[in-house]
């Protein structure tokens, strides 16, 4: 098959959705002919530039799949239609937007629960375009089957690379946050986790004593990035924001415990876009024998599940009660570890594949 991808944040988002994106490439070139559209205006020592760095950030080779030069970013409808109907297979991730593909079968990817209706006859034809929709989450297909008034047939959950499950010898006193700096929508709120921190270094010196807390993302706000180091200062926080996907998997292994604050104070029921829609990096981190301590909202329930729900929070003395009573209780480790590495394998690489390949239909 002839299968084109689009994505309205390829080449310039690095994050959760782009492992999933070039997840699907990568799966699907082994077999197919894989064409990745890019910008129309993109030069072509852009593109190398572009894919070296995903290739890095990824630590996979992106080498049988095409990046294009095409019109689906800013062309006309005609245009689009032309360029898609030598496909097979049109598989795009909306940023809310539709464009019509005149390709054999159309695949269309909800990462974000969008609330505003798609109303209106041309928004109403374009949804119809694409006859499989598949949400990131439960939770986003809920929210967008009842915003736009359609059927979503898939939850396609993003995938835990394998490398993840690896044994681990020894965890040490590390909190690990992995996520990018940015302030709008569901913004991975570091400047709260910094907060609990300090909080928690205050009320247990003891306790604390040897613990880091380790941030780890790639920046596309660098006036919040520099708001949450200077609340950082002085305390043992640490920084990373340009490693490669072994790094981050080395980080995952030594980390004891993980920490997201994405949807805090947040009402998920006026704004869903605001809470975290997945979570990939916390599915992750368990999978590598992290104990998590997360903001219970949005998909991170369905991360952590039901056996896990006593790890969740939504204040800041929440989040240090729940770090505080497990560090009390090291005993308790290798019993919420067993839990956790259960709960991750539901997100396995291939059960992913699976359900891409019953999506495509081959």
């Amino acid at each position: 098959m002839k299968i084109c991808l689009y994505s309205p944040y390829v080449p310039k988002h690095f994050g959760g959705g782009e492992k999933y994106f070039f997840d699907v490439a990568t799966i699907l070139a082994q077999d197919h002919k894989v064409t990745v559209a890019l910008p129309r205006e993109i030069k072509p020592t852009e593109i190398l530039e572009k894919v070296a760095r995903y290739e890095d950030f990824f630590h996979r080779s992106l080498e049988k799949i095409s990046f294009l030069p095409t019109p689906l970013h800013d062309g006309s409808v005609i245009e689009k239609l032309r360029w898609t109907r030598k496909f097979d297979c049109c598989i795009a991730v909306t940023d809310g937007s539709m464009f019509l593909s005149a390709a054999k079968k159309n695949i269309l990817h909800i990462q974000v629960p969008y609330t505003h209706p798609q109303n209106g006859l041309g928004n109403r034809f374009k949804l119809r375009n694409w006859k499989i929709k598949n949400a990131n989450s439960a939770f986003t297909k809920g929210i967008v089957e009842r915003a736009w008034k359609t059927k979503i047939q898939f939850v396609h959950y993003p995938a835990i690379d394998q490398a993840c499950f690896q044994a681990v010898d020894k965890k040490e006193k590390i909190i690990l946050s992995v996520g990018r700096f940015f302030r709008q929508l569901h913004s991975k709120r570091q400047d709260i986790l910094v907060q609990a921190f300090a909080q928690l270094l205050h009320q247990e010196p003891e306790l604390m004593k040897g613990w880091k807390l380790v941030f780890i993302g790639s920046v596309e706000d660098q006036s919040f990035l520099t708001e949450v180091q200077q609340y950082a200062k002085s305390l043992p926080v640490e920084f990373y924001t340009r490693i490669n996907r072994q790094e981050l998997l080395t980080w995952y292994r030594r980390a004891s415990l993980y920490w997201h604050a994405a949807g805090f104070e947040v009402n998920q029921d006026e704004h869903p876009e605001q809470v975290e829609h997945f979570g990939i990096s916390t599915a992750e981190a368990m999978a590598s024998g992290c104990i998590p301590v997360v903001v219970g909202k949005g998909g991170q329930v369905e991360v952590l599940g039901e056996q896990l729900q006593a790890l969740e929070w939504q204040t800041i003395d929440d989040c240090c009660r729940i770090t505080s009573n497990l560090l009390k209780q090291p005993g308790d480790w290798p019993a919420w570890q067993t839990a956790i590495k259960n709960q991750a394998a539901q997100f396995s690489e291939s059960r992913f594949s699976q359900t891409l390949y019953e999506m495509i239909g081959k």
